[in-house]
């Protein structure tokens, strides 16, 4: 008897500028899944349109209501898992996966609770904290509140980071070094979210930590240190290459240790399944957090892929546990 193949769609695109960036992760997953193992395909989720891609690129419409999609001859093709690789919302914010979950639809990656969660970095730095993870002093703000500059740099200090509290990119962060420069950096972080984070500088180097859950055990796939060639690590830097990537890290045996087991830590405490990607600031040997990505970059040129080869599990072998995970919820 011939086992059927299991259909996998590989699910990429989004809503936010990021769209770009999750076609090439999309096309790398697509390239590389064991075609012994499944019948892989493409979904496209944009703002205006849910589209499946046939074989010569021909568009076919995505069914929301059971995210199926019908080909020619009324032949009607359900997926037995997704692999999730949208950057950004509604693929890393918990909006698909809850509408998955409500379908009953198998996926990669954590659930929605995870998603919606890390995707709001004040909220998971303060649910870290409880688990001993520390993190820059900051203060929130919401659009429309009274902004006390003098009060802010008294907490704070000089210089400060200026970002959207939500937003999967690295767009609408400034690094704020005069008092002056306050509230212009403030605006340009509210164009993109309703909600802000003004923290404290934390001067040391950056490195961005892959955790991923394979067969069964929480690993740490790599430590990369982030060299920016800009004031820091903006949207130009890291997707337009404005930074060196180092890996593993220049850093000792001590603090790898330091690092890896608070990733880890970070990872288990949030209940996470599939990719992560953290980032961190050491400063004086420890890590403080700044974020968790649950759907990193993943085309060539991304961390995690590169974290991966050194570490030595190939991207088909990454990409297959997912979908067996996913296969097995």
């Amino acid at each position: 008897m011939v086992m059927s193949k299991k259909s996998v769609a590989v699910v990429m695109g989004g809503y936010s500028d990021e769209y770009v960036v999750s076609l090439k992760s999309g096309q790398l997953i697509y390239d590389s899944l064991d075609r012994n193992l499944y019948d892989v395909y493409k979904v496209v989720i944009l703002k205006d349109e849910w589209y499946f891609l046939g074989e010569n690129d021909e568009k076919h419409e995505i069914n929301r209501g059971d995210f199926s999609v019908t080909l020619d001859h009324n032949e009607k093709l359900k997926f037995d898992a997704c692999f999730n690789i949208i950057h950004g919302t509604p693929g890393e914010n918990g909006i698909l996966q809850a509408y998955w979950d409500a379908i009953g639809q198998k996926y990669t990656g954590c659930g929605f609770y995870q998603s919606a969660l890390t995707f709001n970095k004040k909220d998971t730095l303060a649910v870290l904290s409880k688990y001993g993870i520390p993190s820059a002093k900051s203060i929130y703000l919401r659009k429309g509140e009274e902004i006390n500059t003098d009060k802010i740099i008294e907490s704070l200090g000089l210089p400060v980071f200026v970002k959207p509290n939500q937003s999967g990119s690295s767009l609408g962060i400034s690094k704020v070094k005069e008092k002056s420069e306050l509230i212009a950096a403030t605006e340009i972080a509210f164009k993109e979210d309703d909600e802000i984070l003004i923290e404290s500088f934390l001067d040391g180097m950056e490195v961005s930590v892959g955790v991923i859950d394979f067969k069964g055990e929480t690993i740490v796939l790599g430590i990369t240190e982030i060299v920016p060639t800009n004031e820091f690590f903006d949207y130009e830097a890291k997707y337009e290459g404005a930074s060196e990537e180092i890996t593993p890290a220049r850093i000792d045996d001590a603090t790898r240790i330091r690092v890896e087991e608070i990733s880890k830590r970070a990872y288990n405490s949030l209940g996470m399944s599939g990719f992560s990607r953290s980032e961190f600031i050491l400063m004086d040997g420890i890590p403080y957090m700044l974020e968790m990505n649950t759907n990193p970059g993943f085309s060539p040129a991304s961390i995690l892929p590169q974290q991966a080869k050194i570490y030595g599990i190939s991207i088909t072998d990454l990409c297959g546990n997912e979908v067996e995970k996913a296969l097995n919820k």
